[in-house]
C-alpha cells in the first residue's frame, strides 16, 4: 500500500497523471524533442500544433504532481472504415523520468484507443533503442521489416513492427 509519511492511511498521489495533449503543450514537447531525437529531425512546436488539429489523431500527456509535461505520445487513425489500423506517430518521456512507467502507461492509453478504432498498429522504431523494442515486444507488437536509413538526418534505420487487431487473435 503505498502511504504519504504524514498519514499512513492515505494514499499516496499518484507519480504521474496522463490527460489530453494541449496546444499549450506544444513548445515543451519540441523542448523534449530537442532533447530525446537531437540527431534526427526532432519535431518544431509548429509540427505538434499541426499533429493536434488532425481529427484523426490522438495525443496524451503524461504530468507529474506538479501538472508539468514528462512526457506525450501520439497516434493515427489511418485505413478506412471497413479496414482500419492506427499507427503510433511519437511516444517521448522526459530522460530526468526514465525508467518509471511512462512510456509504457503512455502506450497503453494508445492501444487503449486503437483497439476502440479496430484494426492493428504500426509503429517505427530506431533499430538501436532496445529499451522501446522491449517495451513493444511487451505489448504484442513484432517486428514486420525494416526501413534502410529512415531516420534523418542521422540516416539510422527503423523497425517497422506490427500488432495485429485483438479481435482477429481471439477469432483464431
Amino acid at each position: 500500500m503505498n502511504t504519504t509519511p504524514d498519514d499512513t492511511n492515505a494514499p499516496a498521489e499518484p507519480a504521474v497523471v496522463l490527460d489530453p495533449l494541449r496546444p499549450e503543450d506544444a513548445p515543451r514537447c519540441a523542448e523534449l524533442e530537442q532533447v530525446l531525437f537531437p540527431g534526427d529531425d526532432p519535431w518544431s512546436a509548429e509540427a505538434f500544433l499541426s499533429e493536434l488539429a488532425s481529427p484523426h489523431n490522438h495525443y496524451v500527456a503524461a504530468r507529474d504532481r506538479d501538472g508539468r509535461l514528462i512526457g506525450y505520445a501520439g497516434l493515427a487513425r489511418l485505413g478506412t472504415a471497413i479496414d482500419p489500423e492506427s499507427e503510433v506517430h511519437t511516444i517521448g518521456v522526459d530522460p530526468a523520468a526514465h525508467r518509471r512507467g511512462i512510456g509504457g502507461a503512455l502506450l497503453g492509453e494508445l492501444l487503449r484507443v486503437a483497439d476502440r478504432w479496430g484494426g492493428p498498429v504500426f509503429l517505427e522504431v530506431r533499430t538501436d533503442n532496445d529499451p522501446a523494442i522491449a517495451l513493444y515486444h511487451r505489448e504484442g507488437f513484432e517486428i514486420v521489416g525494416t526501413r534502410k536509413r529512415y531516420y534523418q538526418p542521422s540516416g539510422a534505420d527503423a523497425y517497422t513492427m506490427r500488432r495485429p487487431d485483438p479481435r482477429e487473435e481471439s477469432q483464431q
